[in-house]
Parts: C-alpha cells; sequence; structure tokens
C-alpha cells in the first residue's frame, strides 16, 4: 500500500544559512537528543549540509518509494529514508544521486544501505547510510509512504524538521529550536578560538578549562 502526504513548507532560508555555521558537534556538547545513531555515517568528507527533511518510508526490496520522492523534492530538500530494518538490499545508487544534483536536493540520509559509492562523491550530492550493498531495489509497485513521520537513526523525524550533518553525525532539530541551537553553538566556536590561542601562549588544557580547578576543589586542595 502507498500512502502520499504533501510535502512540508520548507524551513526559512535565514534559519539554514545560521544552522550551517554551526558544527553538530558543538551542539552536542549542549543537546542531547535529536542526534542520529553513528552507525549511520556520512560517504564524503569535509561537508557540512543543512535541509528540510522529506521523509520516506521504503520497505524491503521496493524501490518505488524513492524514485517517488526525487520526483517530488525541491532544490534545498534532504531525503530521509526510513528503510525499516532492511540491512541487505542497498536503497538507491549513482543514477538517482545524479538526479538528485539536477534539482538541486541538498543530500540523504539512510537508514540502510547505499550503492556505487565511487557515483555519489563524483556527483557531489552528499550521502550519509549504513553501509554499502551490490544488491539494489526494484521498482515494484508494492508500497511505501511519503511525507510521514518516520524513524531514521534511532530517532523520530517528522517531514519538515530541519536537519543539520556532516562527517561527525547528524542531527534533527525542529525548526523552532534552530535560533537558539545555532547561535549558542557558533559562539561556542569563537570561544574555542581564544581557547587556542590561550594554549599557543603557553597555558595548560586543563587549566584553560578549569578542569584543574574541579579537581583541586573535589580533592579539597582548592
Amino acid at each position: 500500500m502507498f500512502v502520499l502526504k504533501s510535502l512540508p513548507p520548507q524551513v526559512d532560508p535565514a534559519l539554514l544559512e545560521l544552522l550551517v555555521q554551526a558544527e553538530p558537534a558543538v551542539i552536542g556538547h549542549f543537546r542531547y537528543t535529536g542526534f542520529m545513531s553513528p552507525d549511520i555515517k556520512a560517504h564524503q568528507q569535509d561537508r557540512r549540509v543543512v535541509g528540510t527533511a522529506v521523509t520516506i518510508r521504503v520497505p524491503g526490496m521496493d524501490g518505488s518509494m524513492v524514485h517517488y520522492a526525487i520526483g517530488q523534492a525541491r532544490k534545498g530538500d534532504i531525503i530521509v529514508m526510513d528503510r525499516c530494518g532492511e540491512m541487505s538490499i542497498a536503497s538507491m545508487g549513482g543514477a538517482l544521486a545524479y538526479a538528485a544534483k539536477v534539482i538541486g536536493v541538498a543530500g540523504f540520509v539512510v537508514d540502510g544501505l547505499v550503492t556505487d559509492l565511487g557515483e555519489l562523491r563524483q556527483y557531489g550530492v552528499p550521502v550519509w547510510s549504513k553501509g554499502t550493498s551490490a544488491v539494489t531495489v526494484k521498482s515494484l509497485g508494492l508500497g511505501g509512504e511519503f511525507c510521514i513521520p518516520v524513524t531514521c537513526g534511532g530517532v523520530a523525524v517528522n517531514p519538515g524538521d530541519a536537519i543539520l550533518a556532516d562527517e561527525n553525525g547528524i542531527l534533527v532539530l525542529p525548526p523552532e529550536d534552530i535560533e537558539a541551537a545555532a547561535k549558542r553553538a557558533i559562539q561556542m566556536q569563537a570561544d574555542e578560538k581564544i581557547t587556542l590561542r590561550r594554549l599557543d601562549a603557553g597555558e595548560k588544557y586543563p587549566d584553560v578549562m578549569g578542569t584543574t580547578a574541579i579537581i583541586k576543589k573535589a580533592m579539597g586542595l582548592a
């Protein structure tokens, strides 16, 4: 059976422009929810992307829904794929990545496997997945779901959520949380540059970070 819902509104471009300046690993210093499992890894280095989640559920070996999604997706969307636990069949490869490149899809996050790694890298569309397989889905018309709440990497993802992803991890954020999280992370990133300058000046890392004082206090030496 197929379930086809409407595309969500895209996240405000100004919020995405702000969010892309923040590193997921810095947000991970103060936020502990919304991070996908590290089992889902980047297939490219030094790429950070943001976009609006367009969610799909793709069961078994039927790839019909993947094709449908690429026909609906807009420039800047990130296709988030719930594979329903399937871990032997790749759900996308080079031709689909090329189609995504043509329309400006920002990336794919796949809770499962992909194929054609060389082509994925060549076409430049960032992809995150749990691994690769030479066995691929077929267009069978058996079923799938479009723009429904899904689970990907152990995280609930709603259509219209913001995705922030790089080689360190993937964060799902509701749009209303973007501004506060991004601004806090950007400030922390600026503060880290001050830390690096203090290290260059000869200070010790635990002293700069306050760890020395914390240990002394715990031991009653402060």
